[in-house]
């Protein structure tokens, strides 16, 4: 299996032509009868050596971890993390693979988020906020290292994360605002995820990659807090509470098309299946609500994702000439 990023890279050392290589991918997309702009697509396994090398980094890792436990808090989780980078800078760096890059990228941050914080013996907000500081440079030096797409994801969870421990450290009573503050840091990671998204709009690069995985972590931020605030949880089942919750899944799923991305869809199922299934339990459908629900909607994705570029095409076409020229064509 070959990236895009590797024939672009034989395109820049003379192997092929670039014209060769832009034929190459078209005629892919013709033969699948699809748009390559639309699939989406991001490394994961280059290959089943993939799988072998997390399984065993995981578990030197976890052993590593398990026997250093004993001495200070913190130290199991600083060794997962300086381990972490030393295994990367051999799979990572000199190998290329995919799906080690980003169990090593997570186990790093995570390592030295947790290192931070168990340092001190009652953490509380303060050292959340230090441990969210220290872990966002952690993560922009293993970015500036490996370039690995999902670390910037990572990095910005990081720096959201110490910017609302932090307020939350400073302004104990702003905890009852905890959910606009995820939303606006939804919407700011959004933003930025945007921003590498009209930077590789024929989705050819890393870059496209980079803003995929901004897309997963700015979607559940935004999704979240809307629905939790409407209270879908809260009990009250009724017709209109479900219209609702179907009115701004329509409005999510056509925020996916425009810019050609799932995230927004895939967060807000789970809202839709509760509030669809409850409402049938409601007018007592309640041995098989939840099927029901299932089976309705895993039909209509599967419709949405089979007819999907041209659902783009449509939508696309009626939006302003601005928008057009900032999202992937629709040719």
């Amino acid at each position: 299996m070959y990236t895009n990023e590797e024939l672009d890279l034989a395109v820049t050392k003379g192997f092929f032509t670039r014209e060769a290589v832009e034929k190459f991918r078209l005629d892919v997309s013709q033969s699948r009868n699809i748009s390559a702009v639309d699939e989406e697509n991001f490394r994961l396994v280059t290959g089943f050596n993939d799988i072998f090398v997390v399984i065993a980094s995981i578990l030197l890792l976890t052993s590593a971890a398990w026997l250093a436990k004993g001495f200070h808090p913190s130290l199991p989780a600083f060794l997962v993390s300086v381990l972490s980078w030393l295994l990367a800078e051999f799979f990572v760096r000199k190998r290329k693979m995919a799906l080690p890059a980003i169990v090593l990228l997570v186990s790093f941050s995570g390592g030295v988020f947790y290192a931070c914080t168990e340092y001190f013996d009652s953490p509380g907000y303060p050292h959340y906020a230090l441990g969210a500081f220290i872990a966002s440079l952690a993560t922009w030096l293993h970015w500036l290292r490996f370039k690995v797409p999902i670390t910037l994801a990572a990095g910005t969870a990081t720096v959201i994360a110490f910017i609302i421990t932090g307020v939350l450290s400073i302004y104990p009573d702003s905890k009852d605002w905890l959910l606009a503050l995820i939303f606006v840091s939804g919407i700011a990671a959004f933003s930025y995820a945007m921003y590498w998204d009209t930077a590789d709009l024929s989705r050819t690069t890393h870059k496209s990659d980079v803003a995929f995985w901004l897309h997963l972590v700015a979607a559940p931020m935004i999704i979240h807090p809307v629905f939790f605030i409407l209270g879908v949880f809260d009990q009250t089942d009724n017709i209109w509470s479900t219209f609702i919750v179907l009115s701004l899944y329509l409005l999510m799923t056509a925020i996916s098309l425009v810019i050609d991305r799932r995230a927004f869809m895939v967060s807000s199922l789970i809202y839709v299946l509760y509030a669809i299934s409850s409402l049938l339990k409601t007018y007592g459908v309640i041995a098989y609500n939840f099927a029901i629900t299932g089976v309705f909607l895993g039909t209509a994705l599967l419709l949405l994702s089979g007819f999907w570029h041209g659902s783009r095409k449509r939508l696309v076409g009626v939006l302003p000439t601005a928008i057009q020229m900032r999202v992937p064509g629709t040719q």
